[in-house]
């Protein structure tokens, strides 16, 4: 049996934070929403199926110190969508981990940009070849596995 991800669930602490943020930011189409008290969702795709859901639920921040969701990483399709991306989080104020794109380890084709939303949730968004000249943090280990 093989499972494929059909979306992603999210907690947020503030849904319409949240939703300016990957709908106006990273791009996600808004295909349904719930505004009831106590039941605010928001239901983002890419113009073709549902990739990612957020539910204000959270009372807090992500703490990556906690057992779940370490990462959540976007496929942008090559290093120059990730470039686009990027120039668009910096407008936006976002705070990365490492300077510009990386490379998912030393001699890798594979890499990407490291940062957080709203709420602190790690985000990557990589492409899977173009990266092989980037620097890698971390010599001993995958790059997305610690930011």
């Amino acid at each position: 049996m093989t499972l494929r991800t059909g979306h992603i669930g999210l907690n947020v602490t503030d849904i319409e934070r949240s939703l300016a943020f990957y709908r106006d930011v990273l791009g996600f189409a808004l295909l349904a929403e719930g505004k009831e008290d106590g039941r605010r969702y928001a239901f983002l795709g890419d113009g073709e199926a549902l990739v990612l859901t957020l539910w204000q639920q959270a009372g807090q921040a992500y703490d990556a110190g906690r057992a779940g969701l370490h990462h959540l990483a976007f496929d942008a399709g090559s290093p120059e969508r990730v470039r686009e991306y990027e120039t668009a989080l910096r407008a936006y104020g976002v705070d990365f981990a490492h300077d510009g794109v990386v490379a998912h380890g030393e001699g890798v084709a594979s890499g990407g940009i490291f940062f957080h939303d709203p709420d602190g949730t790690r985000l990557e968004i990589f492409a899977p070849t173009g990266a092989e000249d980037a620097p890698a943090p971390h010599a001993s280990a995958p790059t997305c596995g610690f930011f």
